[in-house]
């Protein structure tokens, strides 16, 4: 199958779904999209994930995935910390006034508030591997693979979020109330909190139930009729992913602040995959998992950054132009990933 063809397969259904989803979260009321999430969060997703991991290899080096996705997050991480530092700012300052020319926008100085780090290295870090990675890689990647998917994002991407992100934010929020001078002045305090947080992530996220499930079901043998409509719903709890994307979507309502969302879906979506992926095909790693990995690591930042900063108040705008324009700019960069790793 050719590229175009590939993406012309993903594209056509991804934009469809989506804006159909666009369109009925401007039109039904508020209320239906939380009930969609939470019947997707605590039902669609992990029966979906039970059923594809029934079809999924998980033989090779599979143990890598969780553990590319925390070097992921540990990239992100270290580079939006670099560059809210940005020790490079007085030679670039030095070469403007040499050239008569001013920086580009997205390069010169700021302020950074602690609400304002904490939204950007959460967009720069965590991305959207579950409702918007799953129907990409299930799509562009055999099926006998999506076990790297979800081993990428069940140990990865979720713990990341709703354990070490929440850790962080809760920090911040506490520092911007003066409540924090205990846990700051006693580190071993702060690594006891990841970790407790990330043991709570473990116990009560449905997806790693039905990463389970489907571990454990693997070898039971179930009739055909049977597993082909498993497989349709299945298939039908992807769609109604994508709706819920573009229902919340369509519930986003500001554009401020460009220059940092962009240089955060720089970080998130085009440096960090470059990087680690490069790395990974030096080093050897199969065709089809590096594929998966690389689309992973490039997804949008997660709808858990906005839960995240608003439980938080961290910098809610920042945020939300991260997820608008993010969810854009994904369709750009997918042809660049396909065209750099393509088996």
């Amino acid at each position: 199958m050719s590229l175009n063809t590939r993406l012309l397969s993903l594209y056509g259904p991804l934009i469809l779904w989506v804006s159909f989803g666009w369109l009925l979260g401007r039109t039904l009321p508020a209320r239906v999209p939380q009930l969609l999430g939470k019947g997707l969060f605590w039902v669609g997703v992990p029966i979906g994930i039970a059923i594809f991991l029934r079809q999924a290899d998980l033989s090779g080096k599979i143990w890598l995935a969780p553990a590319i996705a925390w070097l992921a997050v540990g990239t992100g991480a270290a580079l939006s910390h670099l560059w809210i530092q940005q020790p490079w700012s007085p030679m670039t300052q030095w070469i403007s006034q040499k050239l008569g020319r001013s920086l580009p926008p997205v390069c010169e100085p700021r302020c950074w508030s602690p609400a304002e780090r904490s939204s950007f290295m959460n967009a720069s870090m965590l991305g959207n591997t579950g409702y918007l990675g799953y129907p990409i890689i299930l799509t562009l990647v055999p099926q006998k693979y999506f076990a790297w998917a979800v081993f990428y994002d069940t140990l990865g991407s979720t713990l990341a979020s709703y354990g070490l992100a929440v850790v962080l934010a809760s920090h911040i929020g506490q520092t911007q109330k003066g409540t924090s001078r205990k846990i700051a002045e006693f580190p071993t305090l702060r690594i006891m909190a990841v970790v407790q947080q990330i043991g709570q992530t473990l116990i009560k996220t449905p997806a790693l139930w039905g990463f389970t499930l489907g571990l454990s079901a693997k070898s039971v043998h179930l009739p055909q009729m049977l597993e082909t409509g498993l497989q349709w719903g299945a298939w039908g709890v992807i769609s109604s992913a994508l709706l819920l994307l573009g229902m919340r979507l369509s519930q986003l309502d500001s554009w401020h602040h460009l220059r940092p969302a962009i240089a955060s879906l720089g970080i998130k979506m085009l440096i960090t995959p470059l990087i680690i992926g490069l790395g990974l095909k030096w080093m050897g790693l199969e065709t089809f998992p590096l594929m998966v990995l690389v689309l992973q690591m490039g997804m949008p930042p997660a709808f858990a950054t906005l839960i995240i900063a608003e439980a938080y108040g961290l910098e809610r705008n920042l945020t939300v132009t991260t997820l608008a324009i993010g969810s854009v700019i994904i369709l750009t960069t997918l042809p660049i990933w396909l065209i750099l790793f393509e088996p």
